[in-house]
Order: C-alpha cells, then sequence, then structure tokens
C-alpha cells in the first residue's frame, strides 16, 4: 500500500490522527477521547472558550470527508450561532493540503462529490422535519435550544442510527441538555470539561471573571455547573423533596362520597 493510502486509510479511522496530521490541530486529551468515540450519543457538558466547537467542526468535517453520502446537521439556537460553528467548519477545509471536490458551497451548507452534505440550520422544529436520515447531528447550545427541537431531531435517526451530540454550556437544571446529562442513560458517554482543565485559560483570567460574575454565574459559564436559575423560587432538590407517593393529591372541585 502506497504510503499516501496508508496515511489517508489511518485519517479515515482515526479522527483524531486527522486532526492533527490533516489539520495541524493539536487537540486536548478530552477531545482526542471525543473524536475516538464510537458512542452513537454523546452530550459534552464544557466551559466557555473549552474547544467543543472547534472539536465538533472537526468531527462533522470527519463524517463528511470519510462516509460518503453522509448528512451532517449542525443545529443551534439562532442562525448566527450555526453560521460561527459552520465557518469552523469551512476552516478546517481551508486547512487540508488536498482540497476536497465540492459540488456547491453557500454561506451555510457544504456538498462534497462524494455526495456527503454539511448544513447548518437555526433551531427551528418546522426546518428541522424537513430533513431524513441524518448521519451526524451536532446540536451546539443545547442547553438554550427548545426542546420541541430536539424532538423533532431524533425521529431523523431511527432509519440511519446516526449520531447525536448535545453540546452545551448548562442553563439552570431544565431541558433536554440537563436531562440527558443527569437521566439519560448508559446509552449516552458524558464529557465534562471545566475551564480549569484547560490549558489555554489563565488562573489569573478566571480569577478575574468570579470576581466579576460572580459565583452563580462563574460556576455556570466555567464550571459547568447545573446551579439553579436566578429566577428560581425553590430549589429542585427541595421540590423533590416535598413529594411524596404516600399522598393523595388534592382535586380541588372533585366531590368526594
Amino acid at each position: 500500500m502506497r504510503a499516501d493510502a496508508r496515511t489517508d486509510l489511518r485519517h479515515a479511522l482515526d479522527p483524531a490522527a486527522f486532526a492533527v496530521e490533516a489539520l495541524g490541530f493539536e487537540p486536548d486529551a478530552w477531545q482526542t477521547k471525543f473524536l475516538r468515540s464510537a458512542s452513537r450519543r454523546v452530550v459534552l457538558c464544557c466551559s466557555r472558550q473549552s474547544g467543543k466547537s472547534s472539536v465538533a467542526a472537526i468531527l462533522a468535517l470527519h463524517r463528511a470527508l470519510y462516509h460518503a453520502g453522509s448528512l451532517v446537521l449542525v443545529v443551534s439556537p439562532s442562525i448566527r450561532q450555526s453560521g460561527e460553528l459552520f465557518r469552523k467548519i469551512v476552516d478546517h477545509v481551508t486547512r487540508l493540503a488536498v482540497a476536497p471536490d465540492l459540488s456547491e458551497e453557500s454561506r451555510l451548507s457544504l456538498k462534497l462529490a462524494n455526495g456527503s452534505r454539511v448544513l447548518s440550520l437555526p433551531s427551528s422544529p418546522e426546518t428541522i422535519r424537513g430533513f431524513s436520515a441524518a448521519s451526524l447531528v451536532i446540536e451546539d447550545e443545547a442547553a438554550f435550544v427548545p426542546d420541541e427541537t430536539y424532538l423533532a431531531i431524533r425521529p431523523m435517526l431511527a432509519v440511519s442510527r446516526g449520531r447525536l451530540v448535545l453540546m452545551s454550556t448548562p442553563f439552570g437544571r431544565r431541558g433536554h441538555f440537563f436531562n440527558e446529562w443527569v437521566n439519560g442513560g448508559d446509552q449516552w458517554e458524558r464529557f465534562s470539561v471545566t475551564a480549569a482543565e484547560c490549558p489555554r485559560i489563565s488562573a489569573e483570567f478566571l480569577a478575574d471573571e468570579r470576581a466579576s460574575l460572580g459565583e452563580w454565574r462563574f460556576r455556570q459559564e466555567y464550571e459547568g455547573a447545573f446551579v439553579e436559575t436566578d429566577d428560581q423560587l425553590f430549589a429542585l432538590e427541595a421540590v423533590q423533596a416535598a413529594i411524596s407517593p404516600d399522598v393523595e393529591p388534592l382535586l380541588l372541585g372533585a366531590h368526594h362520597g
């Protein structure tokens, strides 16, 4: 086997090697593990600026390049956020020594000659329902994506058995991102990355942010903590502790014989 063919095979089988050798991207340890994960369901609970978007963009590009005919969807809360992640994918494309043959390219979509497509979409359930048989769906800022959109995404993976990646910083103890992190079960592989674990973020910066933002917001943004929302009257644990299965609910207006 020729050297370039061996290299291409290695890149096809190992997205982490593809990141390092083809894109010049040096992944952190957790990013390497994420790229090599074989799990069909992955949830990333990550600090701001921890590198989750960059590594997700690499995964999207790798899927499109090495799995012909793939449909890769990038879903974000807004068209602006979708565009940001899509630009990271395009930036990775420009780093390849040999650019892939493109049959179509626009501001928010990419189609390769091998039949694969990468589309960036806002989180509209109506828009999502127009697609089927996705090979990979990446939900960016998933804590801010409506649950209705998430419920529209899941059926499109039924036939294709495609992969689903939820990634976000937390936004309170609510919604599908929180629920899959806490209650999703063993089908989900979970990655937790705090700012202190990111070598590109200094301790001095984090100390300034803690003093500026306050403990509640700092824990959410930089420590990946699912803290109570700032407008929540009662803590979730307090509500759950007050519920007893042995007490019959009082139905107002009901007549008891």
